[in-house]
């Protein structure tokens, strides 16, 4: 089973990427709760880029209160899509990345998140996480996308 695995990630990361006119941007905004001691609420922009078909790389940053007070989170976060080129329904993701928060908590911390977003292969559509990075995480939000003529290929 180890080695269907390490076949799979080595498949998956020298994959060569896609030309730039396949590429798919995407831009939103993102809310994210993190239930810990202390908990906090973000909220904030989100910009990825989709590597190859089923991987997206994401940054998202925001500004929220934890505990009373102004706190940042920032996030760098690598993500494999299961179901890329649906354009109805929910296409199941995951993701795994850093997270670095200032305010209350000076830290930074791993995160592991389990996804869905309506329609991964249109233009726009909603997502909701659940995972977590600093406490448990739970974050949804909008991605509008632009995708390259003649998706899906």
């Amino acid at each position: 089973m180890v080695f269907r695995w390490g076949s799979l990630a080595a498949a998956v990361l020298l994959a060569p990427p896609p030309v730039a006119a396949q590429r798919i941007a995407e831009l939103g905004v993102q809310a994210t709760a993190l239930i810990a001691e202390p908990g906090s609420v973000v909220l904030g922009g989100y910009g990825a880029l989709r590597t190859s078909l089923r991987t997206r790389v994401s940054l998202a940053g925001g500004a929220g209160v934890s505990s009373g007070e102004a706190t940042v989170r920032g996030e760098a976060l690598a993500h494999f899509l299961l179901n890329p080129t649906r354009t109805h329904g929910v296409g199941p993701y995951v993701a795994g990345g850093l997270a670095l928060v200032e305010g209350p908590v000076d830290e930074g911390y791993v995160v592991l998140a389990l996804g869905l977003e309506g329609r991964p292969g249109a233009t726009s559509g909603w997502f909701i996480e659940a995972g977590v990075g600093g406490g448990v995480r739970l974050a949804g939000g909008f991605r509008h996308r632009w995708l390259p003529a003649g998706w899906p290929f």
